[in-house]
């Protein structure tokens, strides 16, 4: 694509997003949905402005990738540790129920055996997007909720991963339990690696130019996307690795002036993920599939929301708490659509099953976060009262 085209291109984003962004805010809707609209109006189903939009998605994944770093700056690593168990029992317990939920239903629609466990797969993560661009990252009562909900997503991730690379290997004849155990190998040996490199070399680095606040800048966007270069070299992923990054300068008191100087680069590369979203979806196909999107969709906003209330609630969380943790994982991810794609592209799955797990995707991020932002302290909240960065 020439340079012109992807100035062009941006201008459709963000021009289109502040008109549309107005007019969400003028009804009381939540700016997430603006974004998604822009993608749908501009992307080949629309208007047709933007012709290769998956070139826009590549780039807004960037923003994934400061998002969990930024998460990661905020969480005391002795603190995380402490919730492993507790985000063990809710994460597994979970991902069992709703993949048997998802391919149950996925049964009443005659599908295949095979499309019926990637409809459930597609069920069982929440969206890493949705879960931590909504939580107030500097309003100290959250912290424990951001934690619990990070520990989740972060496990999720790792499941997610797995089942990535099974569907990729059984593709390729030289696929064996290597390709699985490598990159369950390969994360503590990052996590080690990361503190030895943090402890001994950039913490010294840090105290020796802390007064220059742009080589703090340009070094933390250079440990950060390091770090997630090696997490996806040893076959983890881009977000594992920024997360991994984060939590190690957690510690650091520099932490809160990396954190605030990176916002407003990550919120620039969200908004492009969130526009890509729309813009990657097909409404041709939409009159086939959407009774049966509806109905997932509508698993993923009520009966996880319950059944993750539940589990909290057993694991001795406080009624409060679980409701709220739980209301705010009560959606699908964007691995369930990174999952579609693949599934499809491997023909394992048709393409009316794909889009299925798509429509049903985006009307969980719209529904979830719509709520969200209604009744919870957020970033992007339409009240004054409940807007917390």
């Amino acid at each position: 694509m020439e340079s012109e085209s992807i100035v062009f291109s941006l201008f459709l984003i963000f021009f289109g997003a502040a008109v549309i962004a107005t007019l969400a805010l003028t009804i009381r809707q939540s700016l997430i949905i603006a974004y998604i609209a822009v993608g749908l109006l501009i992307g080949p189903s629309g208007f047709a402005l933007i012709h290769d939009a998956q070139l826009i998605q590549n780039i807004a994944n960037v923003g994934i990738i400061f998002l969990l770093f930024l998460l990661g700056l905020n969480l005391n690593p002795k603190e995380l540790i402490s919730l492993a168990g507790e985000s063990s029992l809710v994460t597994g317990i979970s991902s069992i129920l709703l993949l048997a939920m998802g391919y149950l239903y996925s049964q009443l629609f005659d599908f295949t055996v095979t499309e019926s466990l990637l409809v459930g797969s597609a069920l069982m993560f929440s969206s890493t997007i949705i879960g931590l661009k909504l939580i107030p990252t500097t309003v100290l009562h959250h912290q424990h909720t951001g934690e619990i909900i990070i520990s989740v997503l972060l496990l999720q991730d790792i499941i997610a991963i797995i089942l990535l690379l099974v569907l990729e290997g059984s593709a390729n004849q030289s696929f064996g339990w290597m390709s699985i155990g490598l990159p369950l190998i390969a994360l503590p040996s990052l996590v080690v690696a990361t503190h030895l490199i943090e402890k001994y070399l950039l913490m010294r680095l840090i105290r020796s130019f802390d007064r220059i606040q742009e080589y703090i800048f340009l070094l933390a966007i250079g440990w950060c996307l390091g770090v997630a270069e090696a997490a996806e070299f040893f076959g983890l992923s881009y977000e594992i690795g920024a997360f991994i990054a984060g939590v190690s300068l957690a510690r650091s008191p520099i932490a809160l002036f990396i954190a605030e100087s990176l916002k407003p680069l990550r919120d620039f590369f969200l908004i492009i993920f969130f526009v890509a979203l729309g813009a990657n979806f097909d409404l041709s196909i939409l009159s086939q599939i959407w009774l049966a999107a509806l109905g997932l969709s509508m698993l993923a906003l009520f009966a996880k929301p319950v059944l993750y209330h539940l589990l909290l609630r057993f694991s001795k969380e406080s009624r409060g708490r679980s409701k709220e943790v739980a209301i705010r994982l009560g959606q699908m991810s964007e691995f369930s659509l990174l999952l579609a794609v693949l599934a499809t592209e491997m023909q394992l799955i048709s393409h009316q099953v794909s889009f299925l797990i798509q429509f049903a995707t985006l009307v969980s991020f719209i529904g979830s976060s719509t709520y969200v932002v209604m009744k919870y302290p957020t970033p992007i909240a339409l009240n004054d009262k409940l807007r917390r960065d």
